[in-house]
């Protein structure tokens, strides 16, 4: 499980999110989706296919409950490992869609074009991997002890 869990998800990143378009239309920098959903979604899976029995009765009184590799009706549990993650996905498209609209009402949930050209980080005032001697100068004076030797840059992410 381990070892699928996570390459798996990796390779739904890497090779299909770079082939199919659905992956590419979607603004999903953190991998997210892949991330969560898939490796979610393919955990829930293997466990219906590797539920160990009696393990299983301990959380669930149900007779024969058990994974697919255990024969018998271990089949059911993999059915009911997908149905499972089913639901969770519709429960989530129609909860997320009702806080969408929700917030929407109140405030616009994309930035304007011009925003975006700016950049997120720059319109809430802050700067991305500010680092010394990225867009910061050295102080000239030695008793400069508040800023610690550092003056802010006033470069384009400081005009907004």
């Amino acid at each position: 499980m381990g070892v699928l869990s996570g390459s798996v998800p990796w390779y739904t990143m890497m090779v299909l999110g770079k082939k199919f378009s659905v992956f590419q239309k979607v603004d999903d920098t953190l991998a997210v989706f892949h991330t969560h959903a898939v490796a979610g979604l393919l955990g829930g899976v293997l466990t219906g296919l590797f539920a160990e029995p009696r393990l299983s009765a301990l959380f669930l009184p149900v007779t024969n409950s058990q994974g697919g590799v255990y024969g018998g009706s271990g089949g059911v549990q993999i059915l009911k490992q997908i149905v499972g993650g089913l639901f969770i996905v519709g429960w989530n498209l129609v909860a997320t869609s009702i806080i969408c609209v929700v917030i929407k009402l109140i405030v616009p949930l994309r930035m304007t074009e011009e925003e975006l050209v700016i950049g997120d980080d720059a319109v809430h005032g802050e700067e991305a991997y500010a680092l010394w001697g990225d867009g910061e100068k050295l102080s000239l004076y030695k008793d400069d002890t508040t800023r610690h030797g550092i003056i802010a840059s006033s470069g384009a992410t400081q005009v907004v």
